[in-house]
């Protein structure tokens, strides 16, 4: 293997990714650049950060803000397909390390790298999904992930590790969970859950109102979506980060977004999550709603599949493909009418759709009414259904022959 001279590590700052940087100047004699991705994780966990890395041994550190463009280039696309993993998961960490890979690739080339290197454990999907990406935009730069070849295997032995090179680090061996932020949702993973008999605790949930705390005056919101993109909320046109923060915020006060879920993991492995994901969980309903008046059966039937297959090349980190690609196109295609107003009630935990409309939408009231038209004539069914089930007719004559 050639020399590594510069390195570039997906930093955030915690503990795993403060004994990588000095792990790495000992074991490969390199330089370390600190790539930071802000994607909304919070404020509070970029404070301080490139003091962090530097004094962790990193000869440089580089925070990009990735807020806008996560939400835009990658949420948004992944919305409009309808993606939701094994039937309850919005995707959280899946669709943020896209961007993020994408970004620190960026940085690399920039200034020079020859290598890439992410703090992902040998157990989990994200060094599928980094290193997917990696391969997809840069396969000339070499990858290292530390989890695989370090023999540090406990929390108790990176904190050992940083002490004994005076190293200054925050954490401590109190930590129950293990946690990932951004601007879509919060993760839980760790501590009672490991056990599926436990029930959540109340640490579990870190972002929204317990529902059975939330407000007992149930709160509307309207959400205006145009080509299938949230571009206005309570009548004020707004970027999509900032629809999103404030969907957010009044979703996590109601309780909207708790889901408490075993997902089967890329690696093979079972593993059990509490997700919040409060505005998003009100942007899928108002997407959804809004198909619901626009898409005819076939095109809505073929968004489903759309979304089945899209949140499993998502959630395996094969965002950078032509097969990805080309769902998001599709769905792209068929959102292109899927323009409407959406209103919705938040109220215990719950997201309900109670009042839609569109320009484009395909439902009539006078063919769907129960009263008197004057538009559809009954006795047309009949000789559709006699065509419609042609085939269970003859097969039916066949076999009384």
């Amino acid at each position: 293997m050639s020399k590594i001279n510069k390195v570039v590590l997906a930093y955030s700052g915690g503990l795993d990714t403060s004994a990588i940087i000095p792990w790495l100047k000992e074991n490969y004699d390199c330089e370390v650049v600190a790539f930071v991705a802000d994607v909304g994780q919070g404020e509070e966990e970029l404070v301080g950060i490139e003091e962090k890395a530097i004094a962790s041994g990193a000869s440089a550190c580089y925070i990009a803000d990735l807020k806008e463009e996560m939400v835009k280039d990658y949420i948004y696309p992944s919305l409009k397909t309808g993606a939701i993993y094994e039937g309850k998961y919005l995707l959280g960490t899946s669709m943020a390390r896209p961007i993020i890979a994408k970004a620190q690739v960026e940085c690399a080339l920039e200034i020079g790298a020859d290598a890439l290197c992410h703090g992902c454990t040998g157990k989990g999907n994200d060094q599928v999904r980094f290193e997917g990406a990696f391969a997809a935009l840069a396969p000339q730069l070499t990858v290292i992930a530390p989890w695989r070849e370090w023999n540090l295997r406990s929390r108790e032995a990176l904190l050992d590790y940083l002490a004994e090179r005076n190293i200054p680090c925050t954490a401590s061996l109190e930590k129950i969970y293990s946690r990932d932020a951004n601007a879509w949702h919060v993760s839980t993973e760790g501590g009672v859950l490991e056990n599926t008999w436990n029930a959540p605790n109340e640490l579990c949930w870190v972002w929204t109102k317990d529902p059975q705390q939330a407000p007992d005056v149930a709160e509307t919101v309207s959400v205006l979506v145009e080509k299938g993109e949230v571009v206005a909320v309570d009548g004020e046109p707004m970027t999509p980060y900032n629809a999103l923060h404030y969907l957010n915020s009044k979703g996590a006060e109601h309780g909207i977004g708790r889901i408490d879920i075993v997902e089967n993991r890329l690696v093979g492995i079972k593993s059990r999550g509490c997700y919040e994901t409060p505005g998003g969980t009100i942007m899928m309903e108002a997407l959804r709603a809004v198909e619901q008046l626009v898409l005819d059966k076939e095109s809505f039937e073929f968004r489903q599949t759309i979304g089945l297959k899209a949140s499993h090349l998502i959630y395996d980190g094969r965002w950078f493909t032509p097969l990805c690609q080309s769902l998001l196109a599709a769905a792209n295609t068929l959102a292109q009418d899927v323009t409407g107003e959406v209103v919705i009630q938040l109220y215990k935990g719950q997201a309900t759709v109670t009042q839609k409309r569109s320009g484009n939408s395909l439902y009539s009231e006078e063919f769907a009414t129960f009263g008197e038209d004057d538009v559809y004539d009954h006795s047309h069914a009949g000789g559709f259904i006699r065509l419609y089930s042609l085939a269970s007719r003859i097969r039916a004559l066949n076999s009384q022959k």
